[in-house]
């Protein structure tokens, strides 16, 4: 049996770009249908940020008991190791992916959303099949905005299966494995990589480049390379996999050197590449800039009325740059006056220590412009120091114009700094100068009183560390 619906909007792709374009047009009253082949909620939520996020808090807990065993801390010590039933673990990680998952399914039903499952195939640019469980569903919409993500990058030589492995199947090993291998030294790698060490795997990483985060500076990297080398992750930079080999991954060194570097599991994490295939995108008209399907400022396609969001359209391939764009497609189909040009989007490493970065880094900044740049360490921080985060080199850093003191950018590397990402990315939206950080009361005792005192220390006067 088909079923034939003519929706005013069809989302494909029911993760944090489709879903919030679905509810934001349900909120405005228009007839939306969300076409999604899994589970709602996307790579992110079901098989990317929340998990992964889930996971590192669960390997954070058990390394710090695990140290606690070894060396008591503040007068508190355990006469035994932990133990770590990690199904258990898996099952928890679980829960908060179904908790949130069912979340949204409850948006998309109170916004009046028609959620279809099933794989969305387009015969022409506004002509969509869908096979379900039910039978072929055809939908010709007014609107279409495709949100159908992104694919991990495997190898040719590491192709992925058997001990192979991309991100995905990281999160939903039956174990931990006693060695594991990484491949890329990018942020997927390292937050995986060192929440695998923190549950006891022998870690090695491999990369390409120089150095590990080869997108930000040094400075900015240290702190994390400090941890890995405290550690004992073994990592081998300028080198390159070769392919399986035996029972481990043979790589290559810049110096010729071959090594067989033992792996239970060897991760893949190369990049992502945007998901344009199998679905009919051919079949659209739709111009392309290279991989990635070409949008203006509005998220338009070179087809009319057809939209395109998050990680389809190109880097940086972050959920909440695809929510933004899903937000504001709705709100123009809903005939309000919307584009998207956000100055920044802020992006976020959760390694030990993470690592925020919102707008330019100093070696981002264009030839030509002068700079003043402020940095404040955790250590005079207080209260770092009553958390025992001011000893691992973190800091705020601001960078700004030298001839108005525009901030330009704003970056930190430490314990919790994730949630400096709000406060970066207001600064920089709203246009504002070293004097306008510098006016902000910030409450003592937090981490927070570090960006103030940044902008004070780019303006040559910081309060709690000597200034030049």
């Amino acid at each position: 049996m088909t079923t034939s619906f003519s929706p005013k909007v069809l989302v494909v792709g029911g993760g944090p770009g489709g879903y919030v374009a679905a509810i934001r047009a349900g909120q405005l009253g228009i007839d939306t249908i969300l076409v999604e082949a899994d589970r709602l909620g996307g790579t992110c939520l079901i098989r990317g940020c929340i998990p992964s996020k889930a996971l590192i808090q669960a390997a954070s807990f058990h390394a710090e008991i695990t140290e606690a065993a070894r060396t008591p801390r503040f007068g508190i010590g355990l006469t035994a190791a932990p133990t770590l039933d990690f199904g258990v673990t898996v099952a928890w990680k679980e829960s908060v992916v179904d908790q949130l998952s069912g979340g949204v399914d409850g948006l998309l039903r109170k916004a009046k959303v028609k959620v279809i499952t099933g794989h969305a195939v387009f015969s022409d640019a506004k002509t969509c099949t869908v096979e379900t469980a039910e039978g072929v569903v055809t939908i010709r919409p007014e609107h279409v905005v495709l949100a159908t993500g992104s694919l991990p990058v495997d190898l040719p030589f590491l192709p992925f299966g058997g001990k192979v492995i991309s991100s995905t199947e990281a999160l939903s090993l039956p174990r931990v494995p006693r060695s594991l291998v990484v491949v890329g030294a990018g942020y997927i790698g390292l937050e995986l990589g060192i929440a695998f060490r923190k549950l006891g795997a022998q870690v090695a990483i491999v990369e390409v480049a120089d150095r590990i985060l080869p997108l930000y500076d040094a400075k900015l990297t240290a702190p994390v390379l400090r941890w890995l080398k405290a550690h004992d992750v073994a990592l081998y930079l300028e080198a390159r996999a070769v392919g399986e080999e035996g029972q481990g991954l043979a790589i290559e060194t810049i110096s010729g050197e071959r090594k067989i570097l033992p792996a239970d599991q060897i991760l893949v994490t190369v990049g992502r590449r945007p998901n344009v295939a199998g679905w009919g995108l051919e079949a659209m008209n739709i111009a392309m800039n290279g991989p990635f399907v070409r949008v203006d400022d509005r998220c338009a396609t070179s087809t009319t009325n057809v939209w395109a969001i998050g990680d389809l359209v190109g880097e940086p391939m972050l959920a909440h740059k695809a929510s933004a764009q899903g937000e504001c497609v709705a709100e123009i189909i809903a005939g309000k006056t919307r584009w998207f040009a956000p100055r920044a989007i802020p992006a976020v490493c959760f390694t030990e220590p993470e690592i925020v970065s919102v707008g330019l880094l100093p070696h981002e900044v264009p030839a030509g412009v002068e700079t003043t740049i402020g940095q404040f360490p955790f250590l005079a921080n207080g209260r770092a120091l009553s958390m025992e985060a001011g000893s691992g080199g973190g800091f705020v850093r601001i960078v700004a114009r030298k001839a108005d003191h525009r901030i330009l950018g704003l970056q930190a590397v430490g314990a919790h700094i994730s949630e400096f990402a709000g406060e970066f990315a207001t600064l920089i939206e709203m246009g504002a100068v070293l004097e306008d950080l510098a006016g902000i009361i910030h409450a003592h005792p937090t981490l927070g009183e570090a960006i103030h005192e940044s902008a004070l220390a780019a303006m040559g006067h910081p309060l709690h560390i000597s200034g030049s």
